[in-house]
């Protein structure tokens, strides 16, 4: 793919609208990648990224502390939009926070209003693409005749009945993130990953090809799988490398976390995280978001 430093006028048009899917990727404490669902990423200019924030998940912290991100933009005619950004600010007040909240997806729903701006710098962008879906189509089939295969033993559940559902459906989609060698989160759609067991995702590696072939043995990666009820779940593991099954190249990738990306109560699932009472909250004065005290 070749790097672009601008957006073009199409690109610009298609972030527009609230009804997308735009994904955000940041890196956590740990360099691994945290990858969140952000409708409301847009290009209000051609070297520039905003996000409006309607409440506070791990990914806004993120990106305070390391502003590396790469960021997926694909319109509901299936156009699709990758690239790198580097996050330099927010504002809890401007024409871009007006134009946000005048959207009516935000300006009739309170629950949704936005409270802040994120800006970013644009790095690279690599032009228009459009999601291969007759390569996808035989890769998920194949994966769903080859994960049987490569099913685990099963020692402890680790996704819940939902998680699994989610990721099995042919409908859903997913998206495989890892940190690219330059530091910056790599986006890939990975419609065919499904689970083999509730520990395992596994996934056909024919479609983007390259760009999933250069992943490392024992590399952490994350998969985020959604559906167009906005409901998500990210999980992250360790990648197995790829192993030939029932005449399918499958990547493997052990799972060892899961996180709830729905709001308006994101949080850990899974190694699980023991419930304590909640004793005092406090109000962020420049986000308007409450902290909890346990």
């Amino acid at each position: 793919m070749t790097p672009k430093h601008h957006f073009a006028k199409e690109a610009m048009q298609a972030f527009e609208p609230a009804e997308k899917i735009g994904l955000v990727g940041c890196v956590n404490p740990d360099g691994q990648v945290h990858l969140t669902l952000i409708t409301s990423i847009m290009a209000p200019g051609p070297g520039q990224l905003t996000l409006g924030q309607f409440c506070m998940g791990l990914s806004k912290w993120y990106m305070q502390m390391n502003p590396h991100v790469g960021f997926l933009v694909m319109t509901m005619d299936r156009r699709l939009w990758r690239g790198k950004a580097r996050w330099t600010h927010k504002r809890t007040e401007g024409p871009e926070y007006e134009v946000y909240n005048e959207i009516p997806m935000f300006r009739y729903n309170t629950y949704f209003g936005i409270n802040t701006v994120h800006y970013l710098d644009l790095v690279e962008t690599y032009g228009k693409e459009k999601l291969p879906m007759g390569k996808i189509v035989p890769a998920a089939v194949a994966t769903r005749i080859a994960r049987g295969k490569a099913a685990p033993r099963e020692k402890e559940r680790i996704l819940k009945p939902f998680a699994q559902n989610l990721f099995d459906k042919l409908d859903s989609l997913k998206f495989i993130s890892y940190l690219g060698g330059d530091g910056f989160p790599v986006i890939i759609p990975a419609i065919q990953c499904q689970t083999a067991g509730s520990r395992r995702i596994v996934f056909s590696a024919r479609p983007y090809a390259d760009e999933l072939g250069v992943i490392e043995k024992g590399a952490a990666v994350t998969v985020l799988g959604l559906n167009l009820k906005m409901q998500s779940v990210l999980v992250r593991g360790t990648f197995q490398g790829f192993r030939k099954i029932r005449l399918t190249t499958l990547g493997i990738l052990d799972i060892d976390w899961v996180y709830n990306s729905m709001p308006p109560s994101h949080g850990q699932i899974y190694p699980e995280v023991k419930l304590e009472p909640v004793t005092a909250f406090q109000m962020d004065r420049a986000t308007g978001n409450q902290k909890i005290r346990t």
